[in-house]
């Protein structure tokens, strides 16, 4: 017997021992639209808390689309096209209509790879297509602050669009709570002050940052006060299968469309689990999200209220692109000198944190909760150093080395890594 593991733009073949009793951890099956161009239109035509599109549109001089950066598998060849033919079609000129790619902090999307993202190349030939860079202070409008003292300072394009469509997939997300919606805008588009802000330690370590949170999240709470403050904007929500076909998708006013297919996704997402277990298989999703180690550490997050305290987690990541940002990496290194306690107390007292080293703050959670092991492809022995994990030269080695020392033959499986959430329910 064999399990498929989501790993770079193909799959991992994990061989199973058949004295291991193996429970596979994955959505249930999703429904499948069956004309997704044509849900599309409906989604436009009959928004959420808002008026449909065509209607929106009409006497605007400008439009800016946020679209997220090739770290997502979001269908945007699929509702690109229709979003920017309606668009065009309300009167809005091709000349005013921006695809601005939310990158937050991370790298720009250029070439190829831009093209790949798009997923169309009439849209490519006909509007503009740009990326957000976060830290070019006159590229953004500076809107006051949270009442948490956050700066909110987003990018001039969106702020003086006429209609403002943020569009992306909802998925968990291990800070955030769930992607999507308002978080394409901040952190997809803003400053990187405010960015910094709400990715400081404070924030990080609140206990309700966590997957699939949206109640108390202190950043979903952030986000939604950012909201406030930009004024009108709009949403183009998808929500697609293990396989990536469009299973949900809707349009409307930026929250309470979020909240909807929040809704639609956390009835497949997030998986009842009834027993931990002291061996746990994961992936990191896969093409794209498994090109760098950073985006990895959401795979090793994902599974842990199933892993029994000092058990040991097991993920494939092909990390093609190796470790991610060079501020990644130096705070890997930070991590690695003052040891885990001492990269906290570093961290703590930082209004601004140092690009990136939130992600080096949420690997501590695996770290604390059990031992972490990584099979990658992609990394050099350097690389391999800096990540602060055991390294996996055969994953069925390293479980039947995990079931010894357990000495229990009950492995988890989680095939499509951090796309799914296990939830232990002693009951289920």
């Amino acid at each position: 017997m064999h399990i498929d593991l989501r790993y770079g733009k193909g799959s991992f073949r994990l061989d199973l021992d058949p004295t291991w009793e193996v429970t596979v951890v994955r959505k249930p099956a999703m429904p499948l639209l069956a004309d997704p161009v044509a849900a599309v239109r409906a989604a436009l035509a009959q928004p959420v808390g808002a008026r449909p599109l065509a209607e929106a549109a009409r006497g605007a001089k400008s439009a800016c689309i946020l679209v997220c950066d090739i770290t997502r598998p979001v269908p945007n060849g699929l509702f690109l096209p229709p979003l920017v033919r309606e668009l065009m079609d309300a009167g809005i000129p091709a000349a005013g209509i921006t695809i601005l790619v939310a990158t937050g902090l991370h790298r720009p999307n250029e070439g190829d790879e831009l093209a790949e993202l798009i997923g169309d190349p009439w849209v490519m030939q006909t509007v503009r297509v740009a990326n957000h860079f976060a830290r070019n202070d006159a590229d953004h409008v500076d809107l006051g602050a949270t009442s948490r003292g956050t700066p909110v300072k987003l990018d001039r394009r969106l702020v003086e669009a006429d209609v403002r469509i943020a569009t992306g997939l909802v998925e968990p997300h291990f800070m955030a709570g769930y992607s999507g919606g308002r978080k394409v805008i901040a952190p997809g588009v803003a400053h990187k002050d405010t960015i910094t802000t709400f990715h400081s330690a404070r924030f990080m370590a609140h206990p309700r940052a966590a997957n699939c949170v949206l109640e108390g999240n202190p950043l979903h709470q952030e986000q939604l006060e950012i909201m406030g403050k930009l004024g009108h904007a709009l949403a183009l929500n998808t929500v697609i299968d293990e396989h990536r076909k469009l299973s949900f998708v809707n349009f409307g006013e930026v929250v309470q469309s979020h909240l909807l297919a929040v809704d639609f996704i956390r009835r497949y997402a997030v998986v009842p689990v009834a027993r931990k277990f002291a061996t746990v298989v994961t992936s990191a999703a896969g093409y794209p999200l498994d090109k760098t180690y950073y985006q990895t550490v959401k795979g090793m997050v994902a599974p842990l209220d199933i892993l029994a305290p000092g058990g040991d987690l097991l993920i494939v990541s092909e990390c093609a692109e190796g470790m991610g940002s060079t501020e990644y990496v130096e705070a890997q290194r930070r991590l690695l000198g003052l040891g885990a306690d001492g990269f906290l107390a570093d961290i703590s007292a930082k209004r601004f944190a140092d690009i990136d080293e939130w992600q080096t703050q949420m690997q501590l959670k695996p770290m604390r909760s059990g031992a972490v092991h990584l099979y990658s492809g992609g990394l050099d022995a350097q690389s391999v150093s800096l990540t602060g994990v055991q390294k996996m030269d055969s994953v069925p080695e390293a479980i039947r080395a995990s079931v010894r020392r357990s000495g229990d033959p009950h492995i988890a499986v989680i095939p499509e890594g951090p796309y799914v959430v296990p939830e232990y329910r002693p009951a289920a």
